[in-house]
């Protein structure tokens, strides 16, 4: 008789379970259509945030079902489950701790959404968008929200936040002298995010280290840069608090500086050389002629006149840049030749004694 009650028991506890675990699943399923019916009314508005905010409601909303569920069957049998011994302060305790996990949950997406919306948006919108400032400040938030969240959980099942924010000075110091190196590196990283002397794409170069390239990547403890050998180098971010660094990407024009030697035989022709190259520079469709344009006799060399140019393209292009910069010098050369002049080199006089 007492093996029947027990079978029976036991038979009448995983019908209850089957019931419950059969309710958390409808209700899951219901959740998922009526949030993917709320989804398709609000792609069709022109609002951008609702989007960012149903999409990162989904998931949590679906982790917070099945939690309050096994919460319920839980507090349902605890009498039954004599083994457990689970108190009712406890469930209580782990209820608030799953929400307030859910909602961090929904904050750390909806900072996620946020980030891609609004860059995809500027992009769309042709707007200059520094990515790595906005991952920084979506890594900050999404820091202070797992710290928060962990604060008030621990709160709730009774430990002292004054004693772990305590313990967690003492330990910070500790932390501090054991990885200083890594510190530095975290805050040349976050110096990086708020000056932003660069970005990533931007080509940069240092005169104080044998340092140029393309930036690829910027994290909290190094920076990965691109040579034009193609190869990858990874710099601590802590170098670049200590180190001049050049962001060619952020200049406005190329600059195009010669010097051009002349024969000494050809000085009467210096004067009229140099004012037709002034007035092909003026009329130059790839030169900018709101900047400076200098061409002028500029010296007497050991074995030429020089006259210099001094003249900016109207690109930033290195390979324009170039292009432009051939066809001065080929317009140069050609006025040189219709003067009947020519450009000198080295000249040598063997002494014969």
């Amino acid at each position: 008789m007492d093996n029947i009650l027990q079978n029976y028991n036991i038979d009448h506890w995983l019908v209850k379970v089957f019931i419950i675990i059969f309710i958390i699943i409808i209700i899951n399923i219901t959740t998922r259509i009526l949030l993917n019916v709320v989804k398709g009314q609000v792609k069709k508005t022109n609002n951008l945030w609702d989007d960012c905010v149903i999409n990162s409601i989904y998931r949590p909303l679906t982790i917070l079902v099945w939690l309050l569920g096994i919460i319920f069957t839980l507090e349902f049998f605890n009498s039954d489950l004599k083994a457990l011994s689970i108190s009712s302060e406890t469930l209580i305790n782990i209820k608030k701790a799953g929400i307030i996990l859910v909602i961090s949950l929904f904050l750390i997406n909806l900072t996620n959404n946020f980030q891609k919306t609004i860059t995809n948006n500027n992009k769309k919108n042709n707007i200059d968008v520094d990515e790595a400032t906005y991952e920084a400040v979506s890594k900050i938030v999404r820091l202070s929200i797992i710290i928060t969240s962990s604060l008030i959980i621990l709160q709730t099942f009774g430990f002292s936040i004054s004693g772990v924010l305590a313990f967690g000075g003492i330990g910070g110091v500790a932390v501090g002298f054991a990885a200083k190196d890594m510190l530095a590196n975290f805050f040349g990283g976050l110096m990086i995010y708020l000056d932003r002397p660069f970005r990533k794409g931007d080509w940069i170069r240092s005169p104080d280290r044998d340092l140029e390239g393309t930036v690829e990547s910027i994290g909290w403890r190094q920076t990965a840069i691109r040579n034009f050998r193609k190869n990858i180098i990874y710099i601590p971010n802590s170098v670049f608090m200590n180190i001049i660094v050049e962001n060619p990407s952020r200049m406005t024009h190329r600059r195009i500086k010669e010097v051009i030697g002349l024969r000494y035989k050809d000085l009467s022709k210096m004067v009229h050389i140099v004012n037709d190259v002034k007035k092909m520079l003026s009329s130059h469709n790839d030169i900018d002629h709101d900047q400076v344009t200098i061409v002028n006799f500029n010296s007497y060399n050991d074995s030429s006149i020089d006259f210099f140019i001094n003249t900016y393209a109207d690109t930033k292009e290195w390979v324009k840049y170039h292009e432009i910069k051939q066809d001065v010098l080929i317009q140069v050369g050609n006025i040189i030749e219709k003067h009947g002049a020519e450009i000198a080199f080295p000249t040598r006089v063997q002494i014969n004694e």
